[in-house]
């Protein structure tokens, strides 16, 4: 392949990731009536970590070399896996409606630009500023009309939360410390400690249960093939060569693109304010990524 045709592709990831990474909510939807959430995530890393090993020693992958490498990439796994994932299932299985979790992970894009100067080193303009915040109004439109009335939110909001800043702080340490793994066995190497968490988890908290039945069969090869391997490797590809503020603020668009395939899938319609919103989500995002002449 050309150097224009692979940079032309290159520039259909984000749009791709974005779509694939809205699935998993649908894919949740479809297996999480079947199974507990942190049973669900278990199976799910297990899968994950079998393929992606047959995948990487038969392919010949190269692993990395030193132990420090294999320590910050199974850090990643966990911050961007274990506890993103796990927090998001816990909290909406405990009764926090979808909507609101969507809007507290929404804010990553924010928390990342305050720690990508910081840590990272990275320059955000005032135009990427704006967009941030364009953004996060976008998602809070979008997701306002889920909003629950009188809720005791209090412990429901906490896995969120957990959430949010796993995923936060996952993006700018793996930019940070090991942006460049091979991902074929840097996969295998963030599930194998996200799988230990969680099952200690399991064990600590909740017990293994599920249901297996043809739907959530489905819904787990979905979520292994599509999203952990399909939608993660696009993720540690825009890690590794775009600026974290860049890649954080693709996130905005997951709550409505996920929408968009809920009101194709389930029938789940949009109301006008919601339309508004994904209009200043999307321009939002534009601000962040718009390139500087």
């Amino acid at each position: 392949m050309d150097k224009k045709r692979r940079s032309s592709v290159k520039r259909i990831y984000p749009f791709l990731f974005v779509f694939l990474w809205s699935t998993g909510f649908i894919g949740a939807r479809f297996g999480l009536p079947y199974a507990e959430p942190l049973s669900f995530l278990l199976v799910r890393y297990l899968c994950v970590i079998t393929l992606m090993t047959v995948i990487a020693w038969s392919s010949h992958a190269p692993w990395p070399r030193e132990p420090r490498q294999w320590l910050h990439i199974g850090v990643s796994g966990v911050l961007i896996h274990a506890i993103y994932l796990g927090g998001v299932f816990v909290s909406i299985k405990h009764g926090l409606p979808a909507g609101i979790a969507a809007l507290v992970v929404g804010m990553q894009p924010l928390l990342t630009a305050a720690g990508a100067g910081w840590l990272l080193g990275e320059r955000v303009k005032a135009r990427q500023w704006s967009g941030l915040v364009l953004g996060f109004l976008g998602v809070a439109l979008v997701v306002s009309g889920k909003f629950g009335s009188g809720a005791e939110l209090g412990s429901m909001l906490i896995p969120a939360l957990v959430a949010l800043l796993g995923i936060t702080i996952g993006t700018l340490y793996q930019k940070r410390f090991c942006a460049g793994f091979d991902l074929r066995t840097g996969s295998v190497i963030q599930f194998i400690p996200s799988a230990v968490v969680t099952a200690l988890s399991i064990a600590l908290f909740t017990e293994f249960q599920i249901t297996w039945t043809a739907q959530f069969v489905f819904a787990l090869g979905w979520l292994v093939l599509v999203l952990s391997i399909g939608a993660i490797s696009l993720l540690n590809l825009l890690i590794h060569g775009g600026s974290a503020v860049n890649v954080a603020s693709l996130f905005y668009l997951v709550p409505l693109s996920t929408a968009l395939i809920a009101w194709f899938v389930f029938g789940e319609t949009l109301p006008p304010l919601a339309i508004v919103g994904m209009a200043l989500a999307v321009g939002g995002v534009y601000l962040v990524v718009k390139r500087t002449p």
